[in-house]
């Protein structure tokens, strides 16, 4: 049996509440209850509210090492000569150098496109471009890493040489290696470092911050029938584990990010459980990233929508995501996403400016 800790009860303006709420993560949420979940064999088997100012009162070691996380600061992230505070929401936009991409039909193939979208994403305020040379969607099938490398280095080098800072999508590591030669400065791993067993490797020494990514099953099949007894319990037992593995095989705990894996071997329900969930993963005490951006869940709530006509929801789950505290969010509409973000963060602010 163990008890986990989620944030709840989110308010606009911490002022007056001496003692009564807490900052989530160093960010821009402020909160005034958590939900006590007490857990067994990966599942919640009931719950309770507590107060913020009744909660000393039951932190025994562990949830105080989780309390500690809940409201930790976290560091900005160091890309080479780039710095993304994550005191505030920051947007990470896609570019995929693929002809089989599930959101773009493949209009980013030819490396020259792809790097000019990207360094247009960087212009309209995306903090981070991630690139990446092999789709994961459901049913995608793997690709060879030197065809992978083809795709991605030139358009990590021009992006990175115009200033840009550059993550890699991908779970190879010479893909890896390559990338941060070209000038990519974090990783973004489907697989949490478990696909290539030299990965951790490659990350540990390059001392780049990586991004683990919880999934069940490859892409080839991590959509047939995906099940789960606790989504939300299971998922955060195995990014702990990953953050657990990572550290002894040399990755830096304050180099490493976690993602939810939103549509990686998960049902519309899992997905809705996880979001509604999110800020639970706070107590990992790591940043979040989160990539819901045009997912098929989007369509199965929206009549079907197709891939380029998901925006509405792609950015009702950004905001979502970052109401909870998510530091980083992973989208492809970044101009119409950075809007968002400047007007909730225009909200926020308003709320957190002293009334008297």
């Amino acid at each position: 049996m163990r008890t986990l800790i989620r944030p709840t009860a989110f308010i606009d303006s911490p002022f007056g509440y001496d003692g009564q709420v807490a900052r989530l993560a160093g960010g821009l949420n402020w909160f005034a209850a958590v939900e006590l979940l007490e857990v067994r064999d990966d599942k919640r088997v009931s719950s309770k509210l507590i107060a913020i100012q009744d909660l000393q009162t039951h932190l025994d070691d562990e949830l105080a090492i989780q309390w500690d996380r809940l409201t930790s600061v976290r560091p900005p992230l160091k890309l080479g000569e780039r710095t993304v505070r994550l005191d505030q929401p920051q947007v990470m936009g896609i570019v995929n150098v693929t002809p089989d991409s599930f959101s773009d039909a493949g209009e980013l193939a030819d490396p020259s496109d792809a790097a000019l979208a990207g360094a247009r994403m960087a212009e309209a305020g995306a903090a981070i471009v991630d690139v990446g040379g092999e789709s994961t969607r459901p049913g995608a099938k793997a690709v060879w890493e030197g065809d992978e490398i083809k795709r991605i280095e030139p358009v990590i080098r021009q992006l990175a040489a115009g200033g840009v800072a550059v993550s890699v999508d991908t779970r190879k590591a010479d893909v890896m290696t390559a990338a941060i030669a070209a000038g990519a400065k974090l990783v973004n791993d489907v697989s949490a470092l478990t696909y290539d067993q030299r990965s951790a490797e490659v990350v540990g020494s390059a001392g780049v911050p990586v991004v683990l990514m919880h999934h069940q099953g490859p892409p080839e099949t991590m959509q047939q029938d995906p099940r789960y007894d606790d989504v939300v319990v299971e998922v955060y037992s195995w990014l702990e584990e990953r953050i657990a593995d990572a550290e002894e095989a040399g990755v830096d705990r304050a180099n490493t990010l976690i993602d939810i894996g939103f549509g990686f071997g998960k049902t519309v329900a899992h997905n809705l459980e996880l979001m509604n969930n999110l800020a639970l993963f706070h107590s990992l005490g790591c940043p979040l990233v989160v990539g819901a951006s045009r997912k098929r869940s989007i369509g199965a709530l929206s009549n079907e929508a197709p891939a380029d006509q998901r925006l509405g929801g792609s950015l009702a789950f950004a905001l979502k995501a970052v109401e909870q505290g998510a530091q980083i969010v992973r989208v492809h509409d970044v101009p119409e996403t950075v809007q968002a973000m400047k007007v909730w963060r225009g909200l926020r602010d308003q709320a957190l400016t002293p009334r008297i």
